[in-house]
């Protein structure tokens, strides 16, 4: 090959390289606003990040790439505890860490309430199905839950069961599986540990839910008709 010939296949190279980089860096900037859902970037979202930032929360957490390996990525968080289950993490952590000892936070209802909107925002944002196990949850919660279309499947995601309990395939292995827990156990059961867990089993580890009455009975309504 020539000199020429080289120098050519260069300059091409590099010009379609450029080319090829401002267009994606335009596309990119065009798709922002859609893809993070600026519309729903209200002063509750903006307050809830100063709130991360102040009680330094990527010290720990990674949230959009951003932050510490230490504590588990929170960019889809929402998705997996929901906003109570958030808020009684912070709450008390040491119910729901183990190893890894989250300290306690003077964070007031208001800050929570602020956090919560901000991690609800954050988890829509369109990541491009990144981080991986996140966006395989995601789909994976989103199909266990609609298998019952009532206020008990919602509750199950929004509450955090999904942290703990696995239901069709997805969620975590603190606790039992209850994709069949009708088959075992009746609805005043369920209805009684989500009440009083240690009521029912004082060897049990799992915290009471931050349920009202009404919750209570829709989510072991919903529970109950989970059988093989």
């Amino acid at each position: 090959m020539s000199d020429k010939t080289a120098r050519w296949i260069f300059y091409v190279g590099t010009l379609v390289s450029l080319v090829l980089f401002v267009g994606l860096t335009v596309d990119t900037h065009r798709q922002v606003a859609t893809l993070t859902h600026a519309d729903r970037l209200d002063e509750q979202v903006v307050a809830g990040k100063r709130v991360w930032h102040r009680y330094n929360c990527n010290d720990c957490h990674t949230i959009l790439g951003f932050g510490s390996y230490y504590a588990p990525d929170l960019t889809h968080v929402h998705w997996r505890r929901g906003g109570d289950g958030i808020k009684a993490v912070v709450r008390t952590p040491e119910k729901y860490t183990t190893w890894r000892h989250m300290p306690h936070l003077a964070v007031s209802e208001q800050e929570l309430d602020d956090l919560v909107a901000f991690l609800a925002w954050t988890a829509e944002i369109d990541t491009n199905q990144w981080p991986p196990q996140d966006e395989k949850f995601r789909s994976g919660a989103g199909r266990a839950v609609s298998l019952g279309v009532s206020a008990g499947a919602n509750l199950f995601r929004e509450k955090g069961c999904f942290a703990c309990h696995t239901l069709e395939g997805t969620g975590g292995s603190a606790g039992p599986d209850l994709t069949d827990v009708g088959s075992r156990l009746n609805e005043e059961t369920i209805r009684s540990i989500l009440a009083d867990p240690q009521a029912v089993d004082p060897e049990a580890t799992m915290p009471r839910p931050p349920l009202t009455e009404r919750e209570r009975d829709e989510l072991a309504s919903f529970l109950a008709t989970r059988s093989s």
